[in-house]
C-alpha cells in the first residue's frame, strides 16, 4: 500500500516529495487532458451519428392528406400508411403553429415540446437536444417543413448516447485513478534509485567528524549532479583537512617557540638575579669586581631587550602578513653573541 503523505504548507517539503508529487500532477493534467479531448470528440461523433439518422429521415408529401373541416389544411398522415422506426417519434404542427398531433412511439416518456411550433429554439434546420417530459432522458430533435407551410418534428432518443458518455465517464474516472497511483507508485521507485547517490553521501558525509575528515564521498562522476556535487564537497574536505594540518602544526611550532623563547630568558634573568644578590651579599667589593658584575647585568639586560624585540616583531608578523623586503646585514646576523 503507497503512502505518501502531501507537503504541508509551512512544512518545508523534502525533493523526494516534491519531485514525486510533481510527476503525479503533470501525469494527472495530461491524463485528464487527454481523457476530455477524447470524450469530447467521442461525444461530438455519437451527436454526429444521432444527427445524420435525424437528416435523413423524411415524410413523403404524399403521406399528408386533406382536412375539409379544417379549411382543407393538410393533417397529419394516419399511424397506418407511414412506416417509422421503432425509436422515432414526430410531432406536427398546422400551418397555424399549433401542435396537431404525434405518430410514432419511441421510448416513453417522449420529448418535452412546446404547444406552438414558433417557441421551438431551432434555427436553420439543425439539430437540437431537449429533456423527457419526465426522467432524466434527453431526446434529439430537429424540425423540418411539410406541405403548405406546416412543420413536423423528429425525436430521436439519446438513452444510449447516455449510456455511451455514462459509461466512458466512470471507465475516465478509473483509468485517471489507476493511471495516477501507477505513476506515483513508479515515481517514487524511480526517484529513489535516482537519489541512491544522495542517500549514500548522506551516510558518508555522518561518518566525518572533527576529529576524523579522511572520509571521502563515493559518488565523483562529473557527468551527473550529484557527482559534480561529491567531488566539490571532496575539494572542501581536503582543504579543510589541510587547513587543520597547518593550524595543528602552527601551534606545536608556537608552542616550542614558547619554550625556546622561556629557555632563553631564563638564562639572563638568572645571571642578572645572581649578579645582583652578589652586588647585595657583598658590599665591600672593588671597583673592578663591580664593573665586572654591571658589565654582566647590562649585557644579560641587552639579551633579554633583544629577545622581548623578536617576539614583540613575530607578533606584528602575525597581524600583517604581509611581508616587508629590507636590507639585511648578515655578518651582524650572523656574529655569535657573546
Amino acid at each position: 500500500m503507497i503512502r505518501l503523505t502531501p507537503p504541508q504548507a509551512g512544512r518545508p517539503a523534502s525533493l523526494r516529495s516534491r519531485l514525486v508529487w510533481g510527476a503525479a500532477l503533470l501525469a494527472a493534467v495530461a491524463v485528464l487532458a487527454a481523457q476530455t479531448i477524447g470524450f469530447l470528440v467521442l461525444r461530438s461523433w455519437l451527436l454526429g451519428r444521432v444527427d445524420e439518422q435525424l437528416d435523413g429521415f423524411r415524410l413523403p408529401p404524399h403521406s399528408f392528406s386533406r382536412d375539409a373541416a379544417a379549411e382543407q389544411l393538410p393533417r397529419p398522415p394516419d399511424p397506418g400508411s407511414v412506416t417509422l422506426p421503432s425509436d422515432f417519434r414526430i410531432t406536427f404542427y398546422g400551418a397555424s403553429g399549433h401542435r396537431r398531433g404525434i405518430l410514432g412511439g419511441g421510448k416513453a416518456p417522449g420529448p418535452e415540446l412546446p404547444g406552438s411550433v414558433g417557441e421551438l429554439r431551432l434555427s436553420g434546420g439543425r439539430p437540437g437536444t431537449v429533456p423527457a417530459v419526465s426522467g432524466d432522458g434527453h431526446w434529439r430533435i430537429q424540425k423540418k417543413p411539410g406541405p403548405e407551410h406546416t412543420w413536423y418534428v423528429v425525436a430521436l432518443p439519446l438513452d444510449t448516447f447516455d449510456g455511451a458518455t455514462s459509461k466512458l465517464l466512470w471507465l475516465n474516472g478509473i483509468v485517471l485513478a489507476a493511471t495516477v497511483t501507477g505513476l506515483i507508485a513508479l515515481s517514487r521507485w524511480v526517484v529513489r534509485i535516482g537519489l541512491l547517490p544522495l542517500t549514500r553521501m548522506e551516510r558518508a558525509a555522518q561518518d566525518i567528524t572533527v576529529s576524523d575528515l579522511s572520509p571521502r564521498l563515493p559518488d565523483t562522476d562529473p557527468r551527473t549532479e550529484t557527482g559534480r556535487l561529491g567531488t566539490v564537497l571532496n575539494t572542501l574536505l581536503d582543504r579543510l583537512q589541510r587547513a587543520l594540518r597547518e593550524r595543528e602544526f602552527s601551534e606545536a611550532r608556537l608552542r616550542r617557540f614558547v619554550a625556546d623563547a622561556g629557555h632563553e630568558l631564563r638564562t639572563p634573568l638568572t645571571s642578572i638575579q645572581g649578579f645582583a644578590e652578589l652586588a647585595l651579599r657583598h658590599e665591600g667589593r672593588s671597583n673592578a669586581e663591580r664593573r665586572e658584575g654591571d658589565r654582566m647585568i647590562a649585557q644579560n639586560a641587552e639579551r633579554i631587550s633583544l629577545l622581548v624585540d623578536d617576539l614583540l616583531l613575530l607578533t606584528r608578523l602575525d597581524k600583517e602578513p604581509d611581508y616587508r623586503r629590507e636590507r639585511v646585514d648578515l655578518l651582524s646576523a650572523a656574529r655569535p653573541t657573546p
